[in-house]
């Protein structure tokens, strides 16, 4: 497995990257909406082994392929569990050419000064390890900008470089993901500021330190372009953001160079009741739809 080549893919692969890491504080939301009310399940790990059987039908569709979905995040038990009797992201990138990355965060902070930072993770280098051990090309990690204020962006865009530069020495790609919620009344002033906290931690990395970044989809059509276009930048991709798919695919094909990451949108219109032939017909549509977004840009 050449991370060489996977990361050339991630670079200049047209496409797009499917987020199938709710954990468990969204996978109960996640299995509502594919079908799967909470009477289905009656624990943590009866509920994962569905939400995993969700993911599984997902990587195995037809149309999930490195054509068009460039990578996968996985969530830590997906990671340590198999797809057709493969560890998943080994199958993912032997059978289906989409390079694996991980979600390593432990979830967020209570709020301070409108952000909300990433919660202490001591196990971290441990994870790290067994990522690469699994064949883990890249991590992601969420934080969360609520208001456009300056210290609380300052905190979550510093804590997301500090942690990025450990998984870097890890050998591993971080997505840096700093999100801003999409119903505050300051959103546009919350994203210039954002984009120049960035730029200011991408200024000071080394030549051997480069990151991903997933970020909201901003109000104005290339706000990031001087991320994209920076040097110290794999690749920049989109969250939905509780955007609708078709919102989200129409703000996505006006920003240039930007891929999608989407999780909710991917699989709106899923269903566990769906047979094969459904299933198959409906997640082949979305992946179209959201890699032609990802393409127009």
């Amino acid at each position: 497995m050449s991370k060489t080549s996977q990361a050339e893919l991630i670079r200049a692969g047209k496409g797009f990257i499917a987020a199938l890491d709710q954990s468990g504080g969204s996978t109960p939301k996640a299995l509502r909406l594919y079908g799967v009310d909470e009477t289905a399940y009656n624990n943590d790990d009866e509920m994962f082994s569905l939400i995993h059987d969700m993911r599984s039908r997902i990587a195995q569709a037809p149309a999930f392929t490195g054509d068009k979905v460039v990578g996968a995040i996985l969530f830590e038990r997906t990671m340590d569990g198999d797809i057709a009797g493969k560890p998943s992201a080994t199958y993912l990138w032997e059978e289906r050419g989409v390079v694996p990355f991980l979600k390593i965060d432990k979830g967020l902070a209570d709020e301070d000064n409108g952000a909300q930072v990433m919660k202490p993770n001591p196990d971290l280098d441990a994870l790290l390890d067994k990522a690469n051990t699994k064949g883990i090309f890249g991590t992601k990690m969420r934080s969360v900008i609520n208001a456009a204020n300056a210290e609380g962006i300052k905190a979550v865009v510093g804590q997301q470089f500090d942690v990025a530069k450990q998984i870097i020495a890890k050998g591993l790609m971080p997505i840096v993901e700093p999100e801003v919620t999409i119903s505050i009344a300051d959103k546009s002033e919350a994203e210039v500021m954002l984009r120049d906290e960035i730029l200011a931690q991408l200024d000071a990395l080394s030549e051997d330190q480069n990151v991903m970044l997933k970020l909201t989809l901003p109000n104005e059509a290339n706000l990031y372009q001087p991320l994209v276009d920076h040097p110290r930048v794999l690749r920049v991709v989109a969250l939905s953001g509780g955007y609708s798919r078709q919102q989200a695919n129409d703000m996505l094909s006006v920003n240039s160079g930007i891929i999608a990451s989407f999780s909710r949108a991917l699989t709106e219109g899923l269903s566990a009741q769906q047979d094969d032939a459904a299933f198959n017909g409906t997640i082949e549509a979305t992946i179209n739809e959201i890699y032609d977004a990802s393409v127009a840009g």
